[in-house]
């Protein structure tokens, strides 16, 4: 496996362009995680992301994805009744936890594990002008399976709509 800081200076923040390099694969060498390409791409940038911040001391990441009305999951879920799936609003989140665990050194392809709680608490409607991601590290495990163990929220406009605890990412080695 190759090491990710061998293709990738760590920055503390990145563009769209950014993220989207990440998505083409590479960024971090090559079998090493990377973001999914749009439309599965759930942020516009991160504005900040840390090795030591965050609410326990082991990381943090803040994104944001600017909503447009005419985004493609307002017109199928639901006719009628726009709303973003909660689902996309969790995998943002679990997209933000491999990214930071490929940022922060660890090789591998990235795998969305599990979460222990989710709470919605309100919705992202064609109204909202920014979605934001906050996610901050609890565990990181670095060993034969590397793996991120993280809270997050997300924010519509300001307001806290989605929690979730306990969510999980590891990097797995690739295959073939």
């Amino acid at each position: 496996m190759f090491n990710p800081h061998d293709f990738h200076t760590p920055q503390s923040s990145y563009s769209k362009p950014d993220l989207l390099r990440s998505g083409a694969g590479g960024y971090f060498g090559p079998g090493n995680a990377q973001l999914p390409a749009p439309p599965m791409l759930m942020m516009d940038r991160i504005t900040e992301i840390t090795v030591d911040g965050g609410a326990f001391g082991k990381g943090r990441v803040a994104a944001e994805l600017d909503v447009a009305p005419d985004h493609w999951f307002f017109a199928c879920h639901f006719a009628g009744d726009p709303v973003m799936p909660g689902c996309l609003g969790l995998d943002a989140m679990w997209q933000i936890i491999g990214f930071w665990l490929g940022w922060s050194g660890s090789p591998g392809k990235g795998r969305a594990l599990g979460v222990g709680e989710v709470k919605f608490r309100g919705h992202i409607t064609p109204e909202v002008r920014l979605v934001r991601y906050e996610v901050d590290m609890r565990q990181v495990r670095r060993g034969r399976l590397v793996l991120g163990i993280a809270d997050g929220r997300v924010l519509a406009d300001g307001a806290c709509v989605y929690l979730a605890k306990d969510m999980r990412v590891g990097l797995i080695a690739p295959t073939g």
